[in-house]
């Protein structure tokens, strides 16, 4: 699953396509609701970028239930083009400029980004904002490794270990150095993500999923102040980093920056968490899992926590609301998701029974809280 926005959308097999992708990342051409104009799009990609001579080949990484993405394959060279989905979308998601941005602007500091190459606000070209970059070859951990590769425990130790000190180097950007401080709104996230995650759930609920009341209630009235204000990605999981193989396993690259903010550290932790299925966890977790959290050697999400406080330095004393936080708003994107399908804004089949995981998540939430 992955993330609806002011968040992010939850996508079922694959996601992030910018790099040299592993398991069921095959790529289709273009569905017909996604297809555009290359022509169209060719004319005003090689008046920007050089040696761009002919018309590329276009095919679409199928597994997104967020942006759309395709591979633009040039006689030896290819790029990938994000863009919004169609049907009805949140106003804040979705936000091309903002990814684009955000990842140039960190480059300097932080070179864990793909190579920016060109954002179109211009709808007329494909019909949305979208932007182009360089594809990064590397392998990207979903929920099966790719055939015939394995991870020894130690392997997998090492994964967790390289994806989150990356994610406390960019939980360290300064973001005045890198001009971005006025990405957020800064302190206060807490309470404006209770918040903003409350009013889109209850937006999104269809008649066949509970009400969340009681989970939201809880949130409410339990709210820590924030720890720091940092740039988070908002969107961190294994299927949005590239790893340079499965031997070294050096991160080279964090994908999907749609949603970069200044917040709070510890959300974005539980946010990331809520997606991080462990062996131990009970049968509709494991239907869920997209990332290979459950192999020997894979951090619990409980030793998660340790490393990443013991790393930053930050003191926690109890981690119940920003898990309960995590899973609530991973309910909130899969609704928003089933929403859009059953509104008719999307056909994709995929969302046809996300509303059930909806349900099974406020059970997860009322019980990590004493109220099932």
């Amino acid at each position: 699953m992955d993330s609806a926005r002011p968040g992010h959308e939850v996508r079922a097999a694959g996601r992030g396509p910018e790099a040299e992708l592993s398991g069921d990342d095959k790529t289709i051409a273009p569905r017909e609701d996604d297809a555009f104009d290359v022509e169209r799009l060719h004319s005003w990609l090689s008046a920007r970028v050089e040696g761009l001579d002919s018309l590329p080949e276009v095919r679409q990484f199928p597994g997104g239930a967020s942006n759309l993405t395709y591979l633009l394959s040039y006689p030896g060279r290819d790029l990938v083009l994000r863009r919004p989905p169609g049907g009805h979308r949140a106003a804040s998601a979705h936000d091309m400029r903002r990814e684009f941005h955000v990842q140039q602007a960190i480059a300097p500091r932080f070179p864990h980004v793909p190579a920016m190459l060109a954002l179109c606000t211009d709808e007329s070209v494909i019909g949305s904002d979208f932007y182009v970059m360089e594809r990064l070859s590397g392998v990207i951990l979903r929920r099966d490794l790719p055939e015939g590769a394995e991870l020894a425990p130690d392997q997998a130790r090492t994964a967790c270990t390289q994806m989150l000190d990356r994610l406390v180097e960019l939980h360290g950007i300064d973001i005045d150095a890198v001009g971005l401080r006025d990405l957020g709104k800064g302190t206060g996230y807490v309470s404006r993500q209770v918040g903003g995650w409350s009013d889109r759930y209850r937006r999104a609920r269809t008649d066949n999923v509970p009400d969340f009341e009681a989970v939201m209630s809880w949130l409410a009235e339990n709210q820590p102040p924030d720890v720091a204000t940092c740039l988070i990605h908002n969107d961190y999981r294994f299927d949005n980093v590239v790893f340079d193989s499965l031997e070294t396993l050096q991160v080279i690259g964090i994908l999907d920056w749609e949603m970069a903010t200044l917040g709070d550290p510890l959300m974005e932790l539980g946010a990331s968490l809520a997606y991080w299925v462990q062996a131990d966890d009970d049968e509709v977790m494991q239907q869920t899992r997209r990332q290979p959290t459950h192999l020997p050697g894979m951090m619990t999400r409980e030793e998660v926590v340790q490393h990443y406080c013991a790393r930053t330095g930050i003191e926690l004393d109890d981690w119940t609301f920003y898990e309960v936080y995590g899973l609530f708003r991973l309910a909130g994107i899969v609704q928003q998701l089933y929403k859009r399908y059953h509104d008719g804004g999307t056909t994709n089949p995929v969302f046809a029974s996300f509303w059930m995981f909806t349900g099974y998540l406020e059970w997860r939430c009322l019980t990590r809280i004493g109220l099932a």
